[in-house]
């Protein structure tokens, strides 16, 4: 099956010298949510630029949808909706006609009862006839994916979707990607919220310094690299680690009132029992333990720290 998106050995250097991509490959396949994560500069906005249409690239290939960025550039570009970080919008325009123009520009025939759908989908239907001047920030923001999904696009890019989003409508953002998923449309989205990625996406891309460091299923990527830790806590407090427990990955939190074991989920044996008697052995009593996996949050921000190293 053609992906819905292809990048092969992509570069990107600008006039300034500054090299934005260095030899990305990526495939995203059709109907699955994708996100992009990465520190300011990695790369993230070159690369969906790319994507889009919006910069040419360097080296290599880009194909959406089967059509070439560069030599097919209006049957790709047809493929693609972009929904913007900035809220760039035509203030005196209503809702209805900046949609009914959006669809207009791809030279889609006018169809009525399918804006309808989109502007009721994102809860705009009752606010078809005012101007988007007059729109509260998240308002416009739902108008922006509107003039997205206008000409009906195959893939559908989200750049900080939910920036300046209230949590409420927030969560009914989540809920609008996951049904234009649940309808087959590919959804790609670049997020500084890690929480948005670890609720929304299927697979999750990684990118710093230009690099695509990491591709990998949400829940693969959760199982491989999340670490799970013990907390105990002490009946007395500890002023060091004994010497006995120095090859465990040990450490002293909360003024040395509790002690905090990491292990690998993957691992045959966590270590557990062992540390626990251990632990009675040496007279170190316990009054309460739980246990936490790390969370996207933490895996991403290990990733970005190692890729610099």
């Amino acid at each position: 099956m053609t992906p819905a998106i292809s990048v092969k050995g992509l570069t990107k250097t600008y006039d300034s010298g500054f090299q934005a991509l260095k030899g990305v490959d990526l495939e995203i396949q059709r109907g699955e949510i994708f996100a992009l994560l990465g520190p300011n500069g990695a790369g993230k906005t070159t690369l969906i630029s790319i994507l889009c249409g919006i910069v040419r690239p360097g080296e290599g290939t880009v194909t959406i949808e089967g059509c070439d960025v560069v030599r097919d550039y209006r049957a790709a570009r047809s493929q693609v909706g972009l929904v913007p970080q900035e809220l760039a919008t035509e203030a005196f325009e209503t809702v209805w006609a900046a949609v009914r123009f959006s669809r207009g520009l791809f030279g889609k025939p006018a169809d009525p009862a399918l804006l309808e759908r989109v502007l009721r989908d994102l809860s705009l239907w009752d606010k078809r006839d005012s101007k988007i001047m007059a729109l509260s920030g998240g308002m416009k923001r739902r108008v922006l994916i509107a003039k997205a999904l206008a000409h009906e696009p195959k893939v559908l890019f989200l750049d900080e979707p939910t920036a300046g989003v209230d949590v409420e409508l927030r969560h009914d953002m989540w809920n609008l990607v996951r049904a234009l998923r649940d309808r087959g449309t590919t959804v790609v989205l670049t997020t500084h919220y890690i929480e948005e990625a670890e609720e929304m996406a299927d697979r999750i891309g990684v990118i710093t310094g230009g690099k695509l460091v990491l591709v990998e299923d949400k829940t693969t990527l959760m199982t491989k690299l999340g670490k799970k830790q013990l907390a105990l806590t002490l009946q007395q407090p500890l002023q060091a680690i004994p010497a006995e427990l120095s090859d465990l990955s040990l450490e002293l939190q909360a003024g040395g009132t509790q002690l905090v074991y990491t292990f690998d989920v993957q691992a045959e044996e966590t270590g557990i029992a062992a540390l626990l008697k251990r632990l009675g052995e040496l007279g170190i009593d316990f009054k309460d333990l739980h246990s936490s996996q790390s969370s996207l949050e933490d895996i991403f921000v290990n990733l970005v720290r190692e890729a610099r190293a």
